[in-house]
């Protein structure tokens, strides 16, 4: 088992049509927003008021001892502070709620995206990095409306309506309290070049270690059989290590740039008191003005500090919106532009010279011609990868031809509407996948017009209707994940009730029976000779007994049809059929 690794760049600067596009998805909620903009604009206003008061109240009436004005100043402040943290209330509420709707929304897209997406798709994408994309991914998202875009905006503000302030106030101390500004730019330059190319490492860490996880969880009974324990264990290890290593990083810079940071800032303190002491003392400054810029320069190099963190979280959001983005503009969907529909199909299917190929010209289908008529049983037998598998997933569209054409009642099946074609025509494959959930949920697959009388009906048919009662709440019994709790061909039964709940008018049987018991397949062939009465039915055979009743047999060798007839004619002809046939025969000897 093998997992490549992604490899994602930040690129150098923040991708303005990312953060156009992730706009739109703003548009919905303009009103919000726009009084998410007011409520950080008010911030910004709000921010220097606590200085600047502080300092009319030492200099206008605590140096001349008037008490009642310090009252009604204090009074003045504690409203000003109340009002602060009302409007910093809203704004924090207000950009967690943006960022959720808008998360709730883009990730309602992409899964409404994944679920159109073509099987080769998957076949070809790790799930882990599927998962990584829908959850973390879209998770980071909300971070640029609650800590990034919008913080910084308010931080940006802060700095311009500080600086105008103290400008205001004394341009001579403001130039000696910006003294240090160029050693904070500097370092907070470098903290920010660092710290995104770590979050990067860090987001590439966590798709990787969820595709190895997801995968060789999935296959942990491969692992065991083949006693793989120790070797993926030490590969887990190596991921986990690359994910420790990428988190350390971002702590170590974080470790060094904060202390540099309030040592920066303790230095421009210093110099605004030793520069304002000394005015203090020669009558030039009063001690107002110095007290409130002491708590103007520690307003003001807050923002810048947090400036390089609201940066990378925009960043890395980014980053993350472009992976989304660039699965929600993969072409790899299947087309639904078809707007035929039927109430009722009869069930004639041809193809007419079809080529596939699940990668570029490596075709595993050649000039394939074959037609059913209605009612007609069509079986298809072959060595492993001659085809057969392809054909019926070809004919439910999870895959599209190449070249050629297929067609069912003369109508090409891509002119039918997809879910109208899936109705009328129901498959059971060897893999049986159930959900995590009560049997009639597997059965319904969540559709509220199946009724419990319907689904019973359709498992007398397949004879599962005895097991099913027997279980503990009947169809309200709980499998588990991938029916856990069921045995392969209780689940193999579970998929005919499935398919036949439908009551489709073509039946497809990928080797359906190749998982039951000989006993458990004995019991149900005669349920499913009733199952296809009357339907259009292709069965992929594993055991050629099963299929000595089909109207029609068709052999494929590495792609073609090698021979066409009846189990008899075929055997008569003592080709490839009569070879696979004499061998099972020696299997069931031995």
């Amino acid at each position: 088992m093998s997992l490549e690794k992604e490899k994602t760049s930040s690129g150098e600067i923040v991708d303005t049509k990312v953060l156009r596009r992730l706009y739109t998805f703003v548009k919905p909620y303009q009103l919000q927003f726009y009084f998410l903009i007011f409520l950080t604009v008010a911030l910004a206003a709000l921010a220097p008021t606590r200085p600047y008061f502080i300092q009319v109240a030492i200099d206008d009436y605590v140096t001349i001892g008037d008490t009642n004005g310090l009252y009604q100043i204090i009074l003045v402040l504690v409203g000003l502070m109340l009002l602060q943290a009302l409007v910093q209330w809203a704004h924090t509420f207000y950009s967690g709620w943006i960022g959720q709707v808008i998360i709730r929304d883009i990730r309602t897209m992409l899964y409404r995206h994944l679920l159109r997406l073509k099987l080769k798709f998957f076949d070809n994408t790790p799930i882990g990095r599927l998962v990584t994309r829908n959850v973390s991914d879209i998770e980071t998202l909300a971070d640029v409306f609650s800590q990034g875009l919008a913080a910084m905006i308010g931080d940006l503000l802060q700095l311009v309506t500080i600086l105008g302030v103290m400008f205001y106030i004394d341009w001579k101390l403001t130039l000696v309290s910006l003294c240090t500004l160029p050693l904070m730019v500097i370092s907070t330059y470098i903290f920010k070049e660092k710290i995104k190319v770590t979050f990067n490492d860090v987001r590439n860490a966590v798709s990787n270690l969820n595709s190895f996880l997801q995968e060789h969880i999935t296959g942990m009974n491969i692992v065991q059989i083949f006693n793989r324990e120790k070797r993926e264990y030490e590969k887990f290890q190596e991921i986990n290590k690359e994910h420790r290593a990428a988190h350390i990083r971002s702590v170590l810079y974080y470790s060094i740039y904060f202390p540099v940071a309030e040592i920066i800032q303790a230095i421009g303190i210093g110099l605004v008191v030793w520069y304002g002491a000394v005015g203090v003392l020669g009558m030039e400054l009063q001690i107002g003005v110095l007290i409130s810029f002491i708590m103007y320069l520690q307003l003001f190099f807050r923002p810048i500090r947090m400036i390089a963190d609201r940066f990378n979280t925009l960043q890395m959001g980014v980053v993350s919106s472009s992976r989304i983005f660039k699965l929600l503009n993969s072409t790899e969907h299947i087309s639904d532009e078809g707007a035929y529909t039927t109430e009722v199909m009869k069930g004639h299917i041809k193809l007419e010279k079809v080529w596939f190929a699940y990668v570029d010209d490596e075709y595993v289908l050649k000039d394939i011609n074959l037609e059913v008529m209605p009612g007609q049983t069509l079986a298809l037998v072959g060595a492993t990868g001659a085809g057969k598998s392809s054909i019926i997933n070809l004919l439910s569209r999870f895959y599209e031809i190449n070249d050629g054409k297929i067609t069912i009642d003369g109508i090409d099946i891509r002119d039918y509407r997809l879910d109208n074609l899936r109705r009328h025509v129901g498959v059971v494959l060897q893999d049986v996948f159930l959900f995590s959930n009560t049997i009639y949920y597997n059965i319904t697959l969540g559709n509220p017009d199946i009724s419990k009388e319907q689904v019973m009906q359709a498992a007398e048919m397949v004879g599962a209707r005895k097991f099913i009662e027997r279980l503990p709440g009947g169809l309200d019994y709980n499998v588990m994940e991938r029916g856990g709790t069921l045995s392969v061909g209780q689940r193999q039964l579970i998929s005919f009730v499935r398919a036949m709940v439908y009551d489709p008018e073509i039946i497809i049987l990928d080797e359906a029976t190749s998982s039951v018991d000989t006993e458990t397949e004995e019991l149900i062939q005669e349920s499913i000779e009733k199952m296809m009465a009357g339907r259009t039915s292709i069965v992929i055979a594993h055991r050629l007994s099963t299929i000595k009743k089909a109207s029609k047999i068709i052999v494929l060798n590495k792609g073609e049809i090698v021979e066409t007839g009846t189990h008899e004619e075929l055997l008569d002809l003592g080709g490839h059929y009569t070879l696979l046939h004499q061998m099972q025969l020696k299997t069931m000897a031995i």
